[in-house]
């Protein structure tokens, strides 16, 4: 595994400054900060945090549908399909930070501001291979990631034509664009956008464990594909984290070993996103190791 005390070290300084900066949670930041920052390991190499806001219990299964590159422009707020979940709750799902490695436009990462959003070929519903120019492409357990969006403020009808953009870490743990050895690929990198259902669909391979984090991925959602380009339209930054039984399946094959221990140093409870509850952020897996695993997961926006 490559160091992650290189350049763009995955830091506990990382961790709090991108909480301490994620907008309109400083009051939670500073709660945690006083009252959890002694469960936090010493040395971490994700350098990601965030804050959640407590919600009730929500359903997190989105319909297993094959979706591919989706276009158009969103529908009136509430004009969808209405999504009723198992408890008739509809809840959005929580903010959180983007952390360091976005590559959204919002920050640099060594050679100037990393932004994939503008580059063609970045609407792809396969992400594991870098794009624009890179050939490098993301060994690991295949992972498909369904996500349907919907709107709480219309009974949870889904959004026809938001756009996601999605990210996550490498089998080694490694960020494309930011972390050493990998600052020139920018795969498991993507946007899609919402059929007439609200879902979206990508094809990954299944993130590492770093030290400091559960396992996650990242996404924010944007009111239209045409104003995914710049991260000042979007109107959701989340993430999202998988079962522990299906971490323990994934890690104990080859290539993942380095996630088996730094794992075991690590939970839930102590995660500076998944803390105060998963419920809304816990996707639904099923698949193995040899087929690869399929993640759904309902997504709730104030549209």
């Amino acid at each position: 595994m490559k160091s992650h005390h290189e350049a763009h070290d995955h830091s506990l300084a990382a961790d709090l400054d991108a909480m301490l900066n994620l907008a309109g949670n400083r009051r939670k930041s500073l709660r945690w900060l006083l009252a959890g920052a002694a469960t936090l390991p010493v040395l971490g190499c994700g350098g990601e945090s965030g804050s959640s806001t407590a919600s009730t219990a929500a359903s997190t299964t989105a319909p297993v549908i094959d979706v591919g590159a989706a276009t158009g422009t969103p529908p009136s707020s509430g004009s969808g399909t209405i999504v009723t979940s198992p408890n008739g709750a509809c809840s959005v799902i929580p903010e959180e930070t983007g952390g360091p490695y976005p590559a959204d436009g919002t920050n640099s990462n060594g050679s100037g501001v990393a932004n994939v959003l503008t580059l063609s070929g970045v609407v792809r519903s396969d992400i594991r291979s870098s794009f624009n120019g890179a050939a490098g492409v993301a060994a690991g357990v295949p992972l498909t990631i369904k996500l349907q969006i919907v709107n709480v403020s219309g009974n949870c009808s889904t959004l026809e034509g938001y756009a996601v953009y999605l990210w996550h870490c490498d089998r080694d743990g490694d960020y494309s664009l930011y972390s050493n050895g990998v600052t020139t690929q920018n795969y498991l990198r993507g946007v899609q956008a919402a059929d007439s259902g609200g879902n979206v669909t990508f094809e990954s391979i299944f993130p590492a464990c770093y030290s400091g984090r559960m396992p996650h991925v990242h996404l924010e959602v944007y009111p239209s594909l045409a104003k995914s380009v710049s991260a000042a339209n979007r109107i959701k930054t989340t993430q999202f984290t998988f079962p522990m039984a299906t971490l323990n399946q994934v890690y104990a094959t080859a290539g993942y070993s380095a996630s088996v221990a730094n794992l075991a140093q690590t939970s839930y409870a102590t995660d500076m996103v998944f803390s105060d509850g998963t419920s809304l952020q816990m996707a639904t897996v099923t698949g193995n190791v040899s087929d690869g695993y399929v993640v759904t997961l309902t997504i709730g926006v104030a549209a």
